[in-house]
């Protein structure tokens, strides 16, 4: 009876050792591969910053300021309009991935890449710019969107990585620091045909859910309803407002593996190219 007790606890010590040893090794693999993958990312973007300039203009004739109602004097909206744009020679960036359609830029994270759009939204989840395996992905926007005429909300994707590549850094937008600088409330994007400014209304994380990718509207009442939904959301009070006639940016990551990391702002300037 002895000997039977010591050999089971003989047996269960070596299956837990077994098992301790292959955690170790699929551990050991995965941080290889995201230290591989990220290197990787690193490199192509070194290769896009070394062919392609992400440069500042200031307003011209072509400038459009966006039309807002009622917005108090001490509020940054005023100061955010005379923000430069960025401007970026996507014709360039397509000859290395003929997917790329825009360049996004966030302040106050490290989010500064060309974005992607191809027929589904699944591709670029496991490949890279280059076209190639990685599980960094890539950044990526929704393929119900119009890049060339903006819908009422665009909604653009990344994997929210532990490494801060891809839009790992975006969870400092819930961050007292972050919040703090109003100077970082406003996404950049540059695409073939304009150059936009979008000012952030809206930021949060929760389960996971699909409300806040809708892309399609039946009315001017419906968006209007969705808007001041996500602004209900927000964690932070960006003191502005939505209305009927706003177009909607909306960037989506993993804050873990059953919530969504979310940032929402709302178009105010735009220059055609």
């Amino acid at each position: 009876m002895k000997n039977r007790k010591l050999n089971k606890k003989r047996t269960l010590l070596l299956l837990l050792s077994i098992i301790c040893i292959f955690t170790f090794i699929f551990s050991a693999v995965n941080i290889v591969k995201w230290y591989v993958d990220s290197k990787k990312v690193n490199a192509q973007m070194k290769d896009v910053s070394d062919a392609i300039e992400v440069s500042e203009i200031e307003d011209s004739d072509k400038t459009e300021i966006i039309e807002q109602d009622d917005i108090p004097k001490d509020n940054p909206y005023w100061d955010y309009i005379k923000m430069n744009l960025i401007d970026v020679n996507i014709s360039e960036l397509k000859k290395k991935n003929s997917d790329t359609v825009g360049w996004i830029q966030v302040n106050g994270t490290n989010i500064n890449y060309p974005f992607v759009q191809t027929t589904d939204n699944d591709y670029y989840l496991t490949k890279s710019f280059n076209k190639k395996k990685s599980s960094a992905g890539w950044v990526f926007m929704d393929y119900r969107n119009n890049v060339e005429n903006f819908d009422k909300n665009t909604i653009i994707y990344a994997h929210g990585r532990l490494d801060n590549i891809m839009f790992g850094t975006l969870k400092n937008i819930l961050t007292s620091g972050w919040l703090k600088d109003t100077n970082n409330y406003i996404i950049k994007l540059s695409t073939e045909s304009e150059n936009t400014l979008w000012q952030v209304f809206s930021v949060y994380h929760m389960p996971t859910t699909n409300d806040y990718i809708q892309v399609y509207f039946g009315s001017n009442e419906e968006f209007f309803e969705f808007g001041n939904m996500l602004l209900g959301r927000s964690a932070h009070n960006f003191n502005t407002t939505i209305n009927e006639n706003d177009k909607i940016l909306t960037l989506s990551t993993c804050y873990s593996k059953s919530e969504k990391l979310v940032m929402h702002a709302k178009l105010i300037k735009r220059e055609s190219k």
